[in-house]
């Protein structure tokens, strides 16, 4: 009975991070590659998009991004969120 309970909270713990959502204002391309459905092409159209307009305001803009379309948005919505955003802030990375 230990074991199992001891498995549970193990496995309740090393989930965690996983449901965490991505601050698409500070993440890194490491981090944004590891969202479903964001490759080395998509990380970098972020942050390029991030370096020239300043933060997200919301995740709609997403689909401002080259290589994304409001279906992709759709997707991707439950794995981030602009809640680190700052007003002027043109340096996250």
């Amino acid at each position: 009975m230990k074991i199992k309970l001891a498995s549970l909270i193990l496995s309740l713990i090393s989930a965690r991070p996983a449901l965490a959502a991505i601050d698409l204002n500070s993440a890194t391309r490491a981090e944004l590659e590891a969202a479903k459905g964001i490759g080395p092409a998509k990380a970098q159209a972020i942050m390029t998009y991030r370096e020239k307009n300043g933060p997200f305001k919301q995740l709609e803009e997403l689909a401002r991004v080259k290589g994304f379309g409001k279906a992709t948005v759709n997707k991707l919505k439950p794995q981030f969120t602009t809640a680190g955003t700052k007003t002027g802030d043109r340096t996250a990375k």
